[in-house]
């Protein structure tokens, strides 16, 4: 079978028209591509597939590079590394389930409840990460900051673009939330962005408090529950227990008084 062989001029023209069409992998690597097949026999109809392949990956890769930093996700550590043993409520088969963002399709919210340093925030991560990289829109935040950007916008008229900014993204992930009580303004904020996002777009929301607890951070229990059963509602609840996996490097000192 014939394979196409390229002169020194053919090269640098093929060259020269693949980056004037913004084909940047195929002008970077066509002369390791064609080198490849000469010596391999490759068809040319394979010498096409891989071409254009090789310009399709790289395309993909700088799509992946450029949503994890609008997601503003931050380091994420691997999976394998969290001890689940410590964790007895919380299954691996399930994490790695929401990983496959099966739930952003259905439109459903995950939520991760615990005390302070039981991974929350990082299995959060997790699983925004591995939905950037199935193509999904991610944007991380913490919810009070989130929220004072909202009530920001009413004062220099962007409210309806920073409603938007976090209503667009396929998956939200807000952190932290009920860290502390929200104001009316943010009851308001948070009851427009649930309810704008309900059935629509998921959310992973992170909180140190259970559920009894949540209608102590709304102004009233009328304005907890409207927003709570949204939230809940066909969401996954993941339940954190065990000890914090934040610990002190260093102690010097006499123990200090009760």
């Amino acid at each position: 079978m014939k394979t196409a062989k390229a002169s020194a001029g053919n090269l640098q023209e093929i060259t020269a028209m693949a980056g004037a069409l913004n084909l940047k992998a195929i002008s970077l690597e066509l002369p390791e591509i064609l080198n490849r097949a000469q010596q391999q026999n490759i068809s040319y109809t394979q010498l096409i597939c891989d071409i254009l392949k090789k310009e399709l990956d790289a395309r993909l890769e700088k799509r992946v590079v450029r949503s994890l930093k609008r997601s503003k996700i931050g380091a994420v550590e691997d999976l394998e590394t969290f001890d689940f043993s410590i964790r007895p409520q919380l299954h691996p088969h399930i994490i790695k389930e929401l990983c496959e963002c099966r739930f952003i399709e259905e439109k459903r919210n995950v939520i991760c409840l615990g005390k302070p340093g039981l991974g929350k925030s990082r299995i959060a991560r997790t699983i925004a990460r591995s939905a950037c990289l199935a193509g999904y829109s991610v944007l991380f935040v913490n919810t009070a900051k989130m929220l004072e950007d909202i009530h920001g916008s009413k004062a220099d008229g962007t409210f309806a673009r920073a409603m938007l900014r976090y209503t667009k993204p396929a998956l939200l992930v807000c952190d932290e939330f009920g860290y502390e009580p929200f104001d009316n303004n943010a009851n308001k904020y948070l009851f427009r962005l649930v309810s704008a996002r309900h059935k629509t777009g998921s959310i992973i929301l992170t909180s140190n408090t259970g559920f009894s607890r949540w209608k102590t951070l709304f102004t009233s229990e009328a304005a907890a529950a409207a927003t709570v059963d949204r939230l809940v509602d066909r969401a996954t609840i993941l339940r954190f227990t065990g000890d914090s996996l934040r610990k002190a490097d260093k102690v010097y000192g006499a123990k200090l008084e009760e």
